[in-house]
């Protein structure tokens, strides 16, 4: 029994990751798809019925949904898209609310990419106590209005959702950097810590360690 749920689990995992996903997009593409089928109905009964089956319904908006997600990032690359995508940026900075939400997630989700200035960004930090280190991503860098003192923004995220997390701001000195890619460190958080490369700057700081400058 223990052996079986130990095999079973991995999969529920899986499961509930990609169920959670497919319901994201299923719930994004649906309306785009009765709409479609509205639209046919006058002109075939047939096509329409078979465009709202659920099972039908729920791949083809899955499928919408990445085709669109695809072309988001073909356009992305091209220097048209990327003027519109600036422009969008701009239109997201000028309503209320919306753009701290905004700002704040496409700030997040930048800072995770490779830094020009070879900084790594995911580092060790001694987390819950002094004793422990936990595995995080270095968004930015602070000063210590009294002091001056370089300090670190590093983002926690916890195991296995790395949706959720802490926000720490630690001393830059007592931050330890990795030689270890983005998608290695997610990959070593959603597994519970069962994949991941098979060495780890522990206690030295990877090179390059020198920190950014504040921002």
């Amino acid at each position: 029994m223990i052996t079986g749920l130990l095999t079973a689990i991995p999969i529920l995992i899986t499961w509930v990751v990609v169920k959670f996903i497919l319901d994201i997009l299923t719930g994004i593409g649906e309306p785009v798809i009765n709409a479609l089928a509205a639209l046919i109905a006058p002109f075939s009964e047939t096509i329409a019925n078979i465009l709202i089956n659920p099972i039908i319904e729920g791949i083809l908006a899955i499928a919408l949904i990445v085709l669109i997600f695809y072309l988001l990032g073909v356009l992305a690359t091209r220097v048209i898209g990327k003027q519109m995508l600036d422009m969008f940026d701009a239109l997201m900075e000028k309503i209320p609310l919306i753009k701290t939400v905004y700002g704040g997630v496409k700030t997040l989700i930048e800072s995770f990419k490779a830094r020009p200035d070879g900084t790594q960004t995911v580092v060790l930090i001694d987390f819950p106590s002094p004793e422990m280190k936990t595995l995080g991503f270095l968004t930015r860098t602070l000063e210590d209005s009294d002091t001056g003192e370089k300090l670190a923004a590093v983002y926690v995220p916890t195991t296995p959702n790395p949706t959720s997390g802490y926000l720490e701001i630690v001393p830059a000195h007592k931050v330890t950097y990795t030689n270890w890619t983005v998608d290695e460190a997610m990959s070593f958080i959603v597994s519970g810590g069962a994949v991941a490369p098979v060495k780890m700057n522990y206690s030295k700081s990877a090179k390059p360690k020198t920190m950014p400058e504040a921002e």
